[in-house]
Parts: C-alpha cells; sequence; structure tokens
C-alpha cells in the first residue's frame, strides 16, 4: 500500500473520530405541534369504542410524525397535551377515554411486546410500538384512572382518580415513566394528584430529562423542585397552551424558562389558531428553534440537533437563581409611588434614575393593574414603581419611527385565570398612540431600540424575555445582578421591539392576602 492512500485513510480516519467526538456532544429532539381532531360534543358520554375510534384519528397522525422524525435522525420527540383525546370533557364523558397506566416505577413492561398483560390499554399499545418500531424515546399525554381507598380524604367519591396524564417510552417501547399534572387549568375532568410528582427518566444519548405539564411552568412544584432538588438540565413538556400578549405566549414562556435556568427545554403546544392556541420550541440557553403560525390550519414537526448539558454544564451561562437573602441588604428604594406609604418587608435596593416618576398612568395589562410611564423622547431614562417594586431603562431609538412606548411595573397578586404572585418590569409597544393601549397584545412594531431594563426583584425567579415583530423570539445580549438589581440588555434588534420583560415569580406569596 502506498504512501499516498495510507495518509489518506489516516486523514479520513481523523475525521470520523473528530465527527463521533462532536456528535457524542449533541443529540436530536423532535417536537410536533398538533392540530388535534377534537371531539364535537366532549361533553357528550361515549362508549370505549366511540373513544377509541376518535383517538385513533390523532393516534395515526402521531405515528406519521415519528415515522418522519426518525427519518431525520431524532432521539426523543413530545407530543402536546391533550393531543390524543382533545378537552373540554366532563368527569363523566372522559370515561371512554381513560386507561388505567400501570407504575413504571413497580412494574417493567412493553405494551407493544405484551399487550394483553393490562387490559383496556389499546392507547399505550399504539404509542409503545410508535417508539419501538421508530427506535426513539416518546413522550405523550392521556388520561390515566387510578383506584383510590376512601381512607384517602383526597379521594373522589366514586374511589377513582382521572389524572391528565403524561407517559414516556424508551426507544424499546417500555413504558419507563408517567407524570399526573399538578397545576390544572380549568380542567374538570382531572383530579389534582394527592401529591407532588417530581418524574425523571435517564437517557443514553442526555442524562437525565424532567417532565412537567404547561400550567406547571408558572409554579414553584413541580419544575423548580425538578431544577433544583434534582438537577435536570433537559425538560419535556407537552403543553395545550392558550397565547396571551404581551407577556404570556408559548414561545415566550417557554424560551425564557430555557433561559432562566440554563438548560434545554423540549415543548409541543397543540395547534388550533380557533382557540389561539400554537407555539412550539426546542430551546437552549443560547437558541431557540420555534414554531407559532396563526395563518394556517396545519400541524409542525421541529427537528434539531441539541446540545447535551450537565450538572455543571451550559457552557458559560450562570442561573439567575442566587441567594436571595443578598438582596436584603441593599438599602431601602426611595421610590413609592404613595409617598404615605411606608415599605414593609425585607429591604429592597435602590434604583437611581436620571429622570424620576413624573408622568406615571396606570392600564390593565394581563388583567393586572400596571403603573406606567410613557417613552415621549428618542432617548432617555425612567424609572416607573408600583408601591417599592422599581423598574428603570436606559434606551436609545435607532430609527424615526414614532410609535407609543411606555415601561410599567407591577407587583402583586394575580388572581385571574390563576392565583399567583407577580413582580414584572415590562417594555411594551402600545396598541396606538393612547395611553390606555399600554398593556393590549400587538404583534407588529418597526421601532428598533436599544434598551437597559432592571428592575429591584425581591426573588431570584425571574424569566426574561424579549418578543420582535411577527411573533419572533430575541436572546438578550446579557442578563444578571448588578448591585441587587436584576438586569437585562439587549442592542442591534433585527426587528422591531414589541416587548421586553423581566417576569419574576414570588411563590412564596401565592395564595397569600396581599
Amino acid at each position: 500500500m502506498s504512501l499516498f492512500v495510507l495518509v489518506i485513510i489516516a486523514v479520513l480516519w481523523q475525521c470520523h473520530t473528530a465527527s463521533s467526538q462532536e456528535d457524542s456532544g449533541h443529540y436530536i429532539a423532535a417536537v410536533y405541534e398538533h392540530r388535534v381532531m377534537l371531539n364535537p360534543n366532549p361533553s357528550d358520554v361515549c362508549s370505549r369504542q366511540e373513544a377509541l375510534e376518535h383517538m385513533s384519528k390523532n393516534l395515526e397522525i402521531f405515528e406519521e410524525q415519528a415515522t418522519e422524525a426518525a427519518k431525520q435522525g431524532a432521539q426523543i420527540i413530545v407530543f402536546p397535551e391533550d393531543g390524543i383525546q382533545g378537552f373540554n370533557f366532563t368527569r363523566q364523558s372522559i370515561q371512554g377515554y381513560v386507561e388505567s397506566i400501570p407504575d413504571p416505577k413497580s412494574v417493567t413492561w412493553s405494551p407493544c411486546l405484551h399487550p394483553q398483560r393490562f387490559p383496556n390499554t389499546e392507547v399505550l399499545h399504539r404509542l409503545s410500538c410508535m417508539a419501538r418500531s421508530n427506535r426513539m424515546y416518546l413522550v405523550a399525554n392521556m388520561p390515566d384512572q387510578q383506584e383510590c381507598n376512601h381512607s384517602d380524604p383526597l379521594c373522589p367519591p366514586d374511589g377513582k382518580y382521572i389524572f391528565n396524564t403524561d407517559v414516556v417510552f424508551r426507544d424499546d417501547g417500555t413504558l419507563i415513566a408517567k407524570y399526573h399534572k399538578q397545576n390544572l387549568y380549568f380542567e374538570a375532568a382531572f383530579d389534582t394528584p394527592p401529591e407532588y410528582e417530581h418524574v425523571t427518566f435517564d437517557t443514553p444519548f442526555a442524562g437525565k430529562f424532567g417532565i412537567f405539564t404547561c400550567f406547571d411552568i408558572l409554579f414553584y412544584e413541580p419544575s423548580i423542585t425538578l431544577i433544583e432538588k434534582y438537577k435536570v438540565k433537559q425538560i419535556v413538556y407537552p403543553t395545550a397552551w392558550m397565547n396571551q400578549l404581551p407577556l404570556l405566549s408559548a414561545i415566550q414562556i417557554q424560551q425564557s424558562f430555557a433561559t432562566a435556568f440554563g438548560l434545554n427545554f423540549l415543548a409541543a403546544n397543540i395547534h388550533r389558531i380557533d382557540l389561539n392556541m400554537t407555539g412550539s420550541g426546542i430551546y437552549t440557553p443560547s437558541h431557540s428553534v420555534h414554531h407559532y403560525d396563526t395563518d394556517t390550519e396545519e400541524g409542525r414537526l421541529l427537528v434539531t440537533k441539541v446540545p447535551v448539558l450537565t450538572n455543571s454544564g451550559g457552557g458559560s451561562f450562570k442561573s439567575n437563581v442566587w441567594d436571595v437573602s443578598s438582596v436584603q441588604s441593599h438599602p431601602q428604594s426611595s421610590f413609592c409611588v404613595n409617598r404615605d406609604q411606608e415599605c414593609g418587608g425585607p429591604s429592597i435596593p435602590r434604583l437611581e434614575s436620571a429622570q424620576a416618576p413624573s408622568s406615571t398612568f396606570h392600564a390593565i395589562m394581563m388583567y393586572d393593574n400596571y403603573t406606567f410611564v410613557p417613552l415621549v423622547e428618542t432617548q432617555g431614562d425612567l424609572t416607573v414603581c408600583d408601591g417599592c417594586f422599581c423598574c428603570r431603562v436606559t434606551y436609545q431609538r435607532t430609527n424615526a419611527i414614532s410609535e407609543l412606548y411606555s415601561l410599567g411595573a407591577f407587583n402583586g397578586l394575580h388572581t385571574v385565570h390563576g392565583i399567583y404572585y407577580l413582580e414584572v418590569c415590562a417594555l411594551v409597544k402600545c396598541a396606538d398612540s393612547s395611553w390606555e393601549s399600554c398593556g393590549e397584545g400587538v404583534t407588529e412594531a418597526e421601532s428598533s431600540l436599544d434598551f437597559h431594563l432592571q428592575g429591584n426583584f425581591t426573588t431570584p425567579y425571574i424569566f426574561p424575555q424579549i418578543l420582535a415583530s411577527e411573533m419572533q423570539l430575541a436572546t438578550p445580549d446579557s442578563t444578571g445582578w448588578d448591585s441587587g438589581s436584576y438586569f437585562m440588555s439587549k442592542k442591534g434588534m433585527s426587528g422591531g421591539l414589541v416587548t421586553a420583560a423581566l417576569y419574576g415569580r414570588v411563590y412564596e406569596r401565592d395564595h397569600k392576602p396581599v
């Protein structure tokens, strides 16, 4: 063999080895935004056979998409919440759709290989065979019925719990995890689990994943415990999210969660534009592949390469979560909207501003009463406060468009469609030239702004988000803590700014009177 041939072989081997090493630090993930076929009469009781015929229509689409994802090399796929049976059932009308899912912690079972082991598990069988035939991990959502004893004070009168449930299958079809949704959102058919569930599962390609569902993302349990106690760096997230602008569209909250905690987040949403449901994505701490479509009725499969994150990893990312006691060591803010109000609780760091709030106004945003100050100049430095919680922005418009923007602050208990305590700084484009329109949902903007947004938060749980025109996401240039305030900066946006917000959750004050 000639020296030339040996050299070529050596070079090819080195390239192959380098490529293998590079691929070992990544995996390929898929999520499917599904246009669910709904039962047109969800409150009517139907037979098991009728329910199976209905669910089969959705499962056939799942099978097609799983096969397509496998062709693109996907090692894990996530399907949305309610994607198999739909929603708006009563406890009685969902009976035909439920299956009794065995506990994977106590039973090792592949429904595909042993379909008769547990009766009435046709959906589990289809999902298991889907995972097995495509050699991929598979996450889906379905109803689970479990018998309970009346010695349990939470046991329903009929002696059965019905849970909104995520199931996870290994790539050989084995059922390896199930999770019962904790925080229900107007779901009359389902019961709240009697205990918090913190569910994880292991994979050979990315290590440990955690799982939770839809509305769970806004609460401490189980999402934050999964991250802080179980050190999860990858999340799978089935959801049926109805978008609420300007702060809680699906893609905003999904990306901000991944950014805040420096993790990978695989989110699959329902696609029903008649119900304002769209928005799915695969997010890493610094990059996202997402889908948001209010124009077509079609579902969408997303497949992309994702870096493997370890407990000590996540690149150079530093989590927002810090020792909140350090907030309390700073001098109290001098900015209270009501000057006669005594600011109680822990001390809050001062926010100095070149322009104190002299032209504030109030407007309703996301059902909450925000205090706003308008951005009336081409550049400025403004502060606005809600009580002793203050937000500051320094900004410069980079084009001549005269759209109205306002900086808003909210510190209080949100009580509509859920009860949870917020601290929010939000720079928003107003719907028109009137102050009253600030806080309304908009999707288009032409103004480009460079900004530095900060707030004297008392919580370490802050979710940074930037939404550009036409529902495009932007990543902050920098985020972090400085002198007791949390900040986010961005320059050179390619599209008009719709919303830039620091969305803070004060979990310990949920359900407590203000």
